[in-house]
């Protein structure tokens, strides 16, 4: 069962649904047009039942097989939103919204659910119910979390979830995935240093929070390299450190660092944020300041689970005929919230050479939909196979 004839028949098609969401990308949960656009064709599809609003601008799309009889049903989640960053490609196709850029292939990923839904509505070949989510804010809005909390799983029966993801430099139309942790959770800090300001002729009378900043930084990178099993996978990053004086000759009385937390397992990303804050506690005991820590907490790990990526294994073995191992990354995925409430997988598909994600000169191989499509589709047909 390789690359389904009918998605070359449909790839003209696909590719300019694709290329049309390009052109009009919306950050976050703005995702109004496209969310429409969606909507909109599911319901021209011929599916079953299309809801709106699920996480605010979220679109599901219930497809029922031939069974009079409810079997599993199978959820198919695709993200719709863009980057808030500027388009350097100079393509035809490229983004006419000043400041907003599908550089994530997120367009990819919705053009190429909508065409394994069409296919899937036109021919039903299978047992039970596959759900199609169309979902907004993966880049930093937790949109797979608010649809979450909207009831998704629940409110459409949902007993398996799965995601695809392009990956550029795997090869075109190739599979990549692994059981287990496959992306990390992703968190933040800030730290807000108090001391006491006055000037950098007599530093005796301060409380200096530019020190206490540098020495507190340094401290930080012990977190990992001393308290976390070396054998376990994390990153601690501070990313800004800035002080409340821009004058050469006052010492300040605040500071602020902030960062990212990232790792592979939950139980150690609940272990950094203790050690986070003893450490800032101790610097800042030291040099006779204060500390206020706060984090923000992002997505969670992604893990796939076991049995499912068997499933997504099989189907990307029916289209492409094989399927590697695709290495642990440090990147985060909102669909972790998704596969916190069900058995599920995501898969990465092959963008070919290409620009990383998130850069500006990025864009999704439209060479991949067929397998991507396929790729939906046959898990739907084999995970819901009609009895025989």
């Amino acid at each position: 069962m390789p690359v389904k004839n009918r998605f070359a028949e449909m790839h003209a098609e696909i590719t300019a649904w694709r290329r049309d969401i390009h052109q009009n990308p919306e950050i976050l949960y703005e995702t109004h047009r496209t969310s429409a656009l969606v909507a909109e064709k599911l319901r021209t599809f011929g599916c079953d039942e299309v809801v709106t609003g699920i996480g605010r601008t979220g679109v599901v799309g219930v497809i029922q097989g031939r069974s009079d009889t409810r079997n599993r049903a199978i959820g198919l989640r695709a993200d719709m939103d863009a980057l808030p960053m500027a388009e350097d490609t100079g393509l035809p196709h490229a983004s006419q919204i000043e400041g907003a850029m599908h550089a994530c292939g997120h367009d990819g990923h919705t053009a190429m659910l909508l065409g394994a839904a069409k296919y899937l509505a036109e021919t039903r070949n299978f047992d039970g119910t596959a759900v199609v989510i169309f979902q907004p804010a993966e880049e930093g809005g937790n949109g797979a979390e608010a649809m979450c909390k909207d009831g998704l799983m629940d409110r459409f029966g949902i007993d398996e979830v799965y995601a695809i993801h392009n990956s550029p430099g795997l090869g075109l139309g190739k599979f990549a995935l692994r059981p287990g942790p496959i992306l990390a959770s992703v968190d933040e800090f800030i730290i807000r240093l108090q001391g006491r300001g006055g000037h950098a002729a007599k530093p005796q009378e301060t409380v200096d929070t530019t020190v206490m900043m540098c020495e507190l930084i340094t401290a930080l990178q012990s977190i990992v390299s001393r308290n976390v099993d070396p054998v376990m996978q994390a990153v601690l990053s501070v990313t800004s450190a800035e002080t409340s004086s821009k004058a050469y000759n006052v010492i300040p009385d605040r500071a602020e660092v902030k960062g990212t937390i990232r790792t592979h397992s939950p139980d150690v990303r609940a272990q950094i944020p203790e050690r986070l804050r003893a450490v800032t506690a101790g610097i800042a005991l030291t040099f006779g300041g204060s500390a206020e820590v706060e984090f923000v907490n992002g997505v969670p790990v992604t893990i796939n689970d076991a049995e499912a990526t068997g499933h997504a294994h099989a189907a990307a073995l029916a289209v492409a005929g094989d399927c590697e191992e695709v290495a642990l990354a440090m990147g985060g995925e909102d669909f972790s919230f998704m596969l916190e409430e069900r058995p599920g997988a995501m898969i990465r598909v092959g963008n070919g050479p290409s620009a990383g994600l998130h850069h500006p000169a990025y864009d999704f191989n439209d060479d991949a939909i067929p397998a991507g499509c396929s790729w939906f589709v046959t898990l739907i047909e084999q995970r819901l196979a009609l009895p025989r």
